[in-house]
């Protein structure tokens, strides 16, 4: 198929900045897109060739735009899987299946995945209620600590929630739920893995991610990661072992922990390109956004190692600012070596919103971590 300045469509669900950034690829190549997005001032709505309002879970939304596209992906994994799967049906390409986004959506269906497939993953219990969390404890049949993880909707930190002692659980969602065993871990890594329709499949290099201890969102991505290449090695293996038993197509970002003992487990996965990769963007020879692009529409993959080494923070709301975004002192950042600002273009922050990226890219993977410290400390993401 000629996907290249032609009347073939892409459809992409979500309007975030993930959509945003697969959309600089869209235009690099000339291929048409559109958007489905419930909110009317999202990143995306500026590099679309057609912009639709609704809401990704409603069914009939869903269906309608899927019927206008050729080929229907997504950036956030909250969106109508049976109007995915009813598309499936009528011949229209739909990556990642609505098979794996059905598992992957629920945290509980994801863990017993894990095990069903002999895949790596902290043992867990499953509860369809939080008060059944509160009367195991009771009963000594579940031990403190955990991390309590919401079974629907939960990202970036929302959803999630170690539990250290029982008032911990005052205030969380009371439904269906996993209580995790803690672990003790060394580092917390991330693979993204590439598929493309034929079977083609492409690992990037293992990085490794530091998290807000409160906000328990990623503040640094370092790449690569700074861990043995056995582990680094065994890490890979794992995230293509994981590809493999969903026989997904597309990105697969694939988080895990690295334990004392360099075991690795699998925390979760993401179907799509993820705060993991976007480093790629300006440290490797394909970035995460482009490689999406060609592995759903099946075209050859590219090359996946680094050019450079990167480290990517994360630019979030300040604590106590809510209102009209202002970046103080970008300016001061954008003079430091190999300091590259990704601005989302939400108008309205408030604390701890994914507003921006930066990244840093320099030859010496310790400097490079040095100047994001230094990033992290000059830019401050507040309201007028």
């Amino acid at each position: 198929m000629n996907y290249f300045s032609s009347d073939f469509k892409l459809g992409i669900l979500g309007g975030g900045q993930l959509g945003k950034m697969l959309l600089y690829n869209t235009r690099k190549f000339d291929i048409y897109t559109c958007v489905l997005e419930a909110s009317d001032d999202a990143p995306c709505k500026i590099a679309c060739d057609e912009f639709h309002l609704g809401n990704l879970m409603d069914f009939d939304a869903v269906y309608n735009f899927g019927k206008q596209v050729d080929v229907l992906t997504i950036e956030i994994e909250n969106v109508n899987v049976d109007a995915l799967e009813a598309l499936e049906k009528e011949g229209v390409k739909v990556y990642p299946a609505s098979k794996t986004l059905r598992t992957i959506q629920n945290k509980a269906k994801q863990k017993l995945f894990y095990v069903d497939n002999d895949l790596p993953t902290a043992p867990f219990s499953r509860f369809a209620y939080l008060s059944e969390i509160e009367d195991a404890i009771k009963n000594g049949g579940l031990e403190l600590p955990f991390v309590w993880k919401a079974a629907q909707f939960g990202y970036d930190g929302n959803g999630v929630k170690v539990v250290r002692k029982l008032s911990d659980l005052d205030g969380l969602p009371k439904g269906e739920c996993i209580a995790e065993n803690l672990v003790p871990f060394k580092n917390e890594l991330a693979v993204i893995v590439a598929r493309n329709a034929s079977g083609d499949i492409k690992t990037y290099p293992v990085v490794e991610m530091e998290f807000h201890p409160e906000a328990n969102q990623v503040e640094y991505v370092i790449c690569p990661a700074r861990i043995d290449e056995t582990v680094a090695k065994k890490a890979q293996e794992v995230a293509l072992n994981v590809s493999k038993a969903f026989n997904h197509v597309g990105l697969l970002a694939v988080e895990m922990f690295q334990t004392q003992n360099d075991e690795i487990l699998i925390n979760e996965v993401a179907p799509r390109p993820h705060n993991s990769g976007h480093q790629t963007i300006e440290a490797s020879y394909t970035s995460q956004f482009e490689q999406h692009l060609r592995a759903i529409l099946d075209l050859p993959l590219g090359r996946t190692d680094s050019k450079v080494g990167g480290v990517m923070v994360n630019l979030v709301g300040a604590e106590g600012y809510t209102g009209n975004v202002v970046y103080q002192n970008i300016e001061n950042i954008m003079e430091m070596d190999g300091v590259t600002p990704h601005v989302y273009g939400k108008k309205q922050t408030r604390p701890f919103r994914k507003m921006g990226h930066v990244t840093i890219v320099n030859e010496d993977l310790s400097q490079a971590r040095k100047v994001a410290e230094d990033v992290k400390k000059t830019i401050k993401v507040i309201s007028k």
